[in-house]
């Protein structure tokens, strides 16, 4: 029995973002197109099978511990950052203020796409979302720079509207119009959360 269930709507990658370091900003250039390997991006400086541990796994682990990278990508929407712009009272926000590597047309409230939905693309690539991706100050600080009144209010616009991260489980090339198909997991509520 199939686990997963395809999405009847299907998205398409709008915009490809991707550098090899952070040492000059947060900002990510455009590409035309993504090679996907299992370690993520080629690339791109969130790229690798492991990564430190930090402020979002404190809980878990001391900072700086080694771990599984499953944010090796971050997907955006382009209708979700409308309505973060129209809130922050902004007539767009620049995709590439956000450090993503994906910004996505078509998928409704992409941000909320559960755990181990896969997103899968035309050459077979096909990412794991690992989960939401929280709005940051460094993004604010960004905006910032272009927007000095509207930029602190990012973190409060954005949220659960800032993406999800994402891990590679097949590789393949990604392409600037590629169709995404989407495949939902079973969706229950867990009881004890």
């Amino acid at each position: 029995m199939a686990l997963m269930t395809k999405a009847t709507f299907q998205g398409r990658v709008d915009t490809l973002f991707s550098k090899p370091s952070r040492d000059d900003g947060f900002e990510k250039p455009e590409r035309e197109s993504l090679n996907l390997l299992f370690s993520g991006p080629e690339g791109d400086c969130h790229a690798g099978l492991t990564r430190a541990s930090d402020s979002r796994t404190l809980p878990i682990y001391a900072r700086n511990i080694e771990i599984r990278n499953v944010r090796q990508l971050t997907l955006i929407s382009v209708e979700e950052m409308e309505e973060v712009a129209l809130a922050m009272n902004l007539d767009a926000i620049d995709p590439s203020w956000l450090g993503a590597n994906l910004l996505a047309r078509g998928i409704p409230d992409l941000t909320l796409l559960p755990p181990s939905t896969r997103l899968q693309f035309p050459s077979g690539a096909t990412v794991v979302v690992d989960m939401e991706n929280l709005p940051c100050t460094q993004v604010s600080k960004v905006i910032t720079k272009s927007h000095p009144a509207e930029g602190p209010e990012f973190v409060k616009a954005a949220r659960h509207k800032r993406g999800v991260t994402a891990w590679v489980e097949r590789e393949g090339l990604v392409q600037r119009g590629d169709a995404i198909t989407v495949w939902l997991p079973p969706q229950r509520l867990y009881a004890y959360s």
